[in-house]
């Protein structure tokens, strides 16, 4: 069974795989991120939407051969498989907005650890530029989807997905994502989403979390 606590405290891109019998909180209080998110917004996405992904995935998976697995290897099992889209969207939609969850963190933003500055300056140029691309990506996505800095090889850069769609699926490693789908922005921001991930990038960021992964 996938349980909506694989969230994990501690997680990173690699670790969303602890699992408990109990649907546990966020790991902040669901006001924590107001104003940028408002507890509202949040009762709505991890209770609802997100919820909603983890309760799917385990009746889909109920009695397969993936029913014991963690959510990293179903979503590579069943990527671009034949008849295994709806176990994949779910997974990937569970593992996707866990690991949003931890890109955000009250009083975040900011200026990132030494060793994360270092690489996105050698990337990108400046941390400026680099929050210029994560939000064009994340304003420019068409309908659904997510904006993500990830490694790639020994570079980090940026880019989007759609839907459900994840970089754990093509090699590269992700080291932070923004959820663009309207879920996450409508209730306080309404079809601003630019004003929504210029909030989120200023204010919310986590470049702890994304320094983590990068090790």
């Amino acid at each position: 069974m996938i349980y909506l606590d694989q969230i994990g405290r501690n997680m990173k891109s690699d670790a969303i795989e602890s699992a408990s019998p109990h649907v546990q909180s966020l790991p902040y209080a669901d006001n924590a991120l107001s104003p940028v998110i408002s507890a509202n917004t949040l009762a709505f996405h991890y209770g609802k939407h997100h919820k909603a992904y983890v309760d799917n995935l385990n009746k889909l998976v109920e009695g397969t051969e993936y029913e014991n697995l963690p959510l990293q290897k179903i979503i590579t099992a069943t990527a671009a498989e034949p008849g295994k889209t709806a176990i994949f969207n779910n997974a990937a939609q569970a593992w996707n907005h866990a690991f949003y969850w931890r890109s955000l963190r009250p009083q975040g933003g900011g200026v990132p650890p030494a060793v994360l500055k270092l690489k996105l300056e050698a990337s990108f140029g400046t941390l400026d530029a680099c929050k210029k691309e994560l939000a064009t990506a994340a304003t420019s996505q068409f309908g659904s989807g997510w904006a993500w800095l990830v490694l790639d090889g020994d570079k980090l850069k940026v880019v989007k997905t759609g839907n459900a769609d994840t970089p754990v699926t093509t090699g590269m490693k992700p080291l932070l994502t923004i959820d663009v789908w309207e879920h996450a922005y409508y209730l306080d921001y309404q079809n601003r989403r630019a004003d929504y991930v210029n909030a989120v990038l200023d204010k919310l960021i986590n470049w702890d979390f994304a320094a983590d992964n990068l090790g």
